[in-house]
């Protein structure tokens, strides 16, 4: 069936229609609400988690000063303005895991702006004293941080275009915006507002305050920046739920099953977690209500910022990169292969000991929670997205753990092997002999370190912005490392696998 076109005027009989009940939002919206979050960079990811979050305070306890302002800033987020804009600014969230799929409308988002368009009403849009929150769904380039100087990236043309004073009311970047809409609210006498970044990244809050306050100092106005300093706050967070990219079978399995006809509905799973740092500058929703964990430090974050990329996203590198060499595309079906399932619980075993107690956090229930969310066969999760941008990962989710066990005389074959994997993937080619595409900023260094070194670690090792000398010069660890990459060279990930499962 084609399916009821989504649109305000249609949620009474979407709500009624397909084969499963949809539930839509049933408060006011538009005038009748504040946006009080203008959130730059509304993609899956974000209508997934933040605005659920915001709708479910809208929808279960009346909250009508904190609805959504989506903000698009590059050229290809045309595509987003036009499908919101054509269904009222409503879209479809699709749950899926294996006791079957669960569709609601979400309707946090009030309106949406297109910066190409008129970058002006970007900029008055954050500077309006309804603005509490301006959140950020950038991804790491979006921030211009040098990970090697950990500074921002001041000689990038878009930063040095958003520095010159003759384009404050047309800037490219997202400091360029933030910072000229906090510079007109320090000349109206309001509080600024709080910058609460929502992106995967560890100190996402500490490192956005770093860049945006290094931006102010950069553009000579040192009384702003010194008010962004004293008066700005920028909580830090961890945020987590799996959203793969939607597809055309997922518009098409909307309509067929719960009758919503939806330009770009939004595919996840039922997990969703988010512990975000108490630091607002302006008010805040009480997120405390519809389950965000809401910490009192950055500390606290970290904690369990450590238990997330220790084990989840550890977790992911251990069947990625393994999986893809031995020919496997899903997720989910990697974990269906046993040998593979009993490998990453007991990686994540090795790794139990290394990390902080949290007091009401059974970490064998968030193991098997994660056991799960990976078996998850309905989610289609493509172990290319897994297995991306591996330079920015390994040496954050894996090595890291290899370290602290080595000092603790623990467990860490596995973790071995997992970076051994790696060290294999990055050469593009499987198990049997098909060429893949490896996705890494650095690939061009990494494959040629990995083809001159072989099944010698060393040559890999010596890139010295990924890996530390306390690896290099440690033979416990090189021998490991060379062990597992003249196995998986030789025999291949399955035929390896079984000296590394107890």
């Amino acid at each position: 069936m084609p399916g009821l076109k989504l649109n305000s005027s249609n949620l009474s009989q979407i709500s009624a229609a397909g084969e499963h009940q949809v539930k839509v939002p049933t408060y006011q919206r538009n005038a009748a609400v504040k946006e009080g979050i203008v959130h730059v960079g509304v993609g899956g990811f974000h209508r997934a988690h933040l605005a659920v979050y915001i709708d479910q305070l809208m929808q279960k306890h009346g909250v009508t000063d904190y609805a959504i302002c989506g903000v698009g800033l590059q050229p290809f987020d045309v595509t987003m303005r036009d499908a919101l804009r054509g269904q009222d600014h409503l879209y479809t969230v699709i749950e899926r895991s294996a006791k079957g799929s669960f569709a609601h409308v979400v309707g946090s988002i009030n309106s949406y702006l297109f910066a190409p368009d008129d970058r002006e009403a970007v900029i008055a849009k954050m500077a309006h004293p309804d603005t509490h929150i301006v959140s950020l769904t950038i991804t790491e380039s979006g921030y211009y941080y040098n990970e090697n100087t950990h500074e921002l990236t001041s000689e990038h043309p878009d930063i040095k275009f958003d520095l010159d004073p003759a384009n404050e009311k047309n800037p490219k970047t997202t400091f360029g915006f933030l910072y000229a809409a906090l510079a007109r609210r320090y000349r109206q006498g309001l509080k600024p507002f709080t910058v609460m970044s929502c992106d995967n990244m560890q100190k996402n809050g500490s490192i956005t305050r770093h860049m945006l306050e290094s931006f102010a100092r950069l553009r000579n106005n040192t009384e702003i920046a010194q008010w962004i300093a004293e008066k700005g706050a920028f909580p830090n967070a961890m945020v987590d739920r799996i959203t793969p990219q939607t597809s055309a079978g997922d518009r098409t399995t909307l309509a067929d099953d719960f009758g919503i006809q939806d330009a770009w509905p939004v595919v996840t799973e039922p997990f969703m977690q988010w512990v975000l740092e108490d630091q607002f500058s302006d008010g805040r929703p009480p997120f405390d209500k519809v389950g965000v964990q809401v910490v009192n430090n950055v500390h606290d974050v970290e904690q369990f910022e450590k238990h997330k990329l220790r084990l989840l996203n550890g977790g992911h590198s251990a069947l990625g990169y393994a999986g893809q060499l031995a020919g496997f595309q899903y997720v989910h079906q990697v974990m269906e292969n046993p040998m593979f399932r009993q490998f990453v619980w007991q990686m994540m075993q090795d790794v139990k000991p290394l990390l902080p107690e949290i007091p009401g956090v059974d970490i064998d229930a968030y193991c098997q929670t994660l056991i799960e969310r990976f078996s998850n066969p309905t989610i289609m999760d493509q172990l290319p997205r897994v297995c991306l941008n591996a330079s920015g990962k390994i040496p954050q989710f894996i090595m890291p753990s290899i370290v602290e066990a080595i000092w603790a005389s623990g467990q860490f074959r596995r973790l071995c092997f997992v970076a051994a994997a790696w060290f294999r993937y990055i050469n593009g080619i499987d198990d049997s002999g098909k060429p893949f595409e490896v996705n890494d900023p650095m690939r061009d260094e990494l494959q040629g370190k990995a083809r001159a070194g072989g099944t010698n670690p060393a040559e890999l090792l010596s890139i010295k912005t990924l890996f530390g000398d306390d690896l290099r010069t440690d033979k416990v660890f090189l021998n490991e490392m060379t062990t597992a990459m003249e196995d998986i060279a030789r025999d291949g990930i399955m035929k390896t696998f079984p000296k590394y499962i107890d």
